[in-house]
């Protein structure tokens, strides 16, 4: 009987906020703002924040903040993401991003206006003396700058006293009322791999009497993923593929440089890890018996997110209890990148992936594409999950 009365009195409360959110979610559709810049969008968080009774602060970054509500030695966190893409917006809306070429075409205004949905539910709770525990709110900047807005979080003192944290993200997959559970890994590691190759130069009349610079960079972009996937545990779903290689200018002379770009993914955090020492290694002993110098440069990403089996437990039990069992749904390890592994590597917790497709279409355009348009009733169905894992947890 306690737990529906909770439910009831939570729904009721996310309700009352449901019209504000959706005004937010449309304002800050309208002022995107890339990564590091969110100056009016935290602005904005700051203030209603402040109209609530809290007392939010801001990152030292400028831009992002935390705000806790409640008290208690520990607490749990609550996640969501500001910043935009440099992609044009071209979802035709009243709401439409005025902003050239800028556009929040992943999803995090759904996030933030929920999360901020659900601090204003908590702060009344808190009033109503209704919440006997801390949840910390984190508007994290800059999830899409490698390596990610979340590193300055941390740094900040972000999760200093949080035991568990959660967010979500949404998924144009799933219709919208659906919520995506796994345990392990959700995401995958995406780093940015360059290879140098210098050498002497010469004629190509002559390549015995110099380094074949070309030849040894077209053997070791052919090799190297070999090699590396013959050196790490084939389950890790490692994956190097290049996309940009350069070098030379002239038919008829060998050139002194050369360059390989690609993108090494992975499933496995512990593979991930290995490839940073397996990469220089392998490259040189790949090009060792054509005479060139290599180097290599990995440009990390962010490990996979690894959710923790506790944490989706909550989870699935604040969508049990007031979403219905219906609406989980099993949802599968992707490629992407996503920078709240970083807390994860800190705290357990997880992320739950949210259904944001209407139900009356069959897509709603992929993320990261001009034409992502995801129902607004994702807003209130992530605003009563995150309220009620807060206080389940």
């Amino acid at each position: 009987m306690t737990h529906q009365l909770l439910v009831a009195d939570v729904l009721a409360r996310v309700e009352a906020v449901r019209e504000e959110m959706v005004d937010v979610r449309r304002d800050l559709h309208a002022h995107p703002e890339l990564g590091w810049h969110e100056v009016r969008t935290t602005a904005l968080l700051e203030k209603r924040l402040v109209e609530a009774g809290l007392s939010p602060r801001v990152l030292p970054t400028g831009t992002g903040l935390i705000c806790d509500i409640g008290s208690g030695d520990t607490c749990v966190a609550l996640r969501a993401d500001i910043d935009a893409l440099p992609v044009p917006d071209g979802v035709v809306e009243p709401w439409q991003s005025t902003i050239d070429g800028v556009a929040h075409a992943c999803g995090h205004d759904v996030h933030t206006s929920a999360l901020l949905g659900t601090g204003l539910v908590l702060a009344g709770m808190a009033r109503d003396g209704q919440l006997d525990r801390r949840v910390r709110l984190i508007f994290q900047p800059a999830e899409e700058v490698m390596p990610g807005g979340a590193l300055g979080v941390i740094a900040a003192g972000g999760l200093d006293g949080v035991r568990r944290i959660y967010g979500v993200h949404c998924d144009p997959r799933l219709q919208v009322g659906q919520v995506g559970l796994r345990v392990g890994a959700l995401t995958a590691a995406a780093d940015k791999l360059l290879v140098y190759l210098t050498g002497p130069g010469g004629h190509t009349s002559r390549p015995h009497l110099t380094a074949d610079l070309v030849y040894a960079l077209a053997t070791l972009v052919s090799q190297l993923p070999a090699a590396l996937s013959r050196r790490v545990d084939p389950r890790a779903g490692m994956s190097l593929v290049w996309g940009r290689i350069t070098s030379g200018s002239a038919a008829n002379a060998i050139p002194s440089r050369g360059e390989a770009e690609g993108t090494l993914r992975c499933l496995d955090v512990n593979a991930w890890r290995l490839a940073e020492e397996l990469i220089p290694a392998l490259a040189e002993q790949i090009t060792r018996p054509y005479g060139v110098e290599v180097d290599t440069e990995v440009t990390h990403g962010v490990p996979p997110v690894m959710n923790d089996a506790t944490a989706i437990a909550v989870l699935q039990n604040a969508v049990h209890q007031t979403l219905g069992s219906s609406a989980v749904a099993p949802t599968d390890q992707s490629l992407g990148g996503e920078d709240f592994a970083w807390y994860l590597e800190h705290v357990p917790g997880a992320m739950a992936r949210l259904g944001v497709r209407p139900p009356t279409l069959d897509t709603t355009g992929d993320l990261h594409t001009p034409t992502f348009n995801p129902s607004e009733e994702a807003i209130t169905v992530a605003t009563t999950l995150l309220t009620s894992t807060a206080l389940l947890d």
